[in-house]
């Protein structure tokens, strides 16, 4: 019986240190999001460079890369915004995704970030393509398209889970005091 005893403490001792290893490896992983941001920032800088100061001259290739500088942003956002989610929801509040409502701020957070970019990225298509290439405007519609409906699956998802936040009315409680210490 002490052997089982002891097997399962050291067991439970190997599980809680691999346990607190997840914060540092959400912590790596938000600055390598950080850095990519950073990257793509950097990009995107060149990009409406050369817009200003195209050599040829010409309004259309001077747009293009400044559309393709405004493409590059969005995806930058994309990542620093992520990244910041991770590092505050994973790291700072050390929060666990199985509470119903840290799922559902954390979804939030990145929905917010994906369709707002993804609305972005359909404006700077439609524009180029419409003066480019007009036959693949239907792509640039299906990525709107997309950002609608992921809008919609994500207000219905929000609307569904009022009950929950009644449920659970000391889990917003907590995540709300919790939001006040960050600040």
């Amino acid at each position: 019986m002490a052997k089982e005893e002891r097997s399962s403490r050291e067991e439970g001792s190997f599980f809680n240190i691999i346990h607190k290893l997840f914060p540092a490896g959400h912590f790596i992983i938000s600055m390598l999001f950080v850095c990519c941001s950073a990257a793509l920032l950097a990009f995107a800088a060149i990009q409406v460079w050369n817009g200003i100061v195209a050599a040829d001259g010409s309004t259309f290739a001077r747009v293009n890369h400044v559309l393709e500088g405004l493409a590059l942003l969005v995806v930058a956002v994309a990542a620093l915004e992520l990244g910041q989610t991770i590092l505050e929801e994973e790291v700072q509040r050390r929060a666990h995704m199985s509470a119903p409502t840290r799922v559902r701020r954390f979804l939030s957070r990145f929905m917010v970030v994906l369709v707002v970019s993804l609305s972005i990225e359909t404006l700077v298509m439609v524009f180029r393509f419409g003066q480019e290439s007009p036959e693949y405007l239907p792509y640039a519609a299906s990525t709107g398209i997309a950002a609608a409906a992921l809008l919609t699956g994500w207000g219905v998802f929000v609307w569904l889970n009022r009950g929950a936040e009644e449920l659970e009315p000391e889990a917003m409680d907590q995540a709300k005091r919790e939001d006040k210490k960050l600040k």
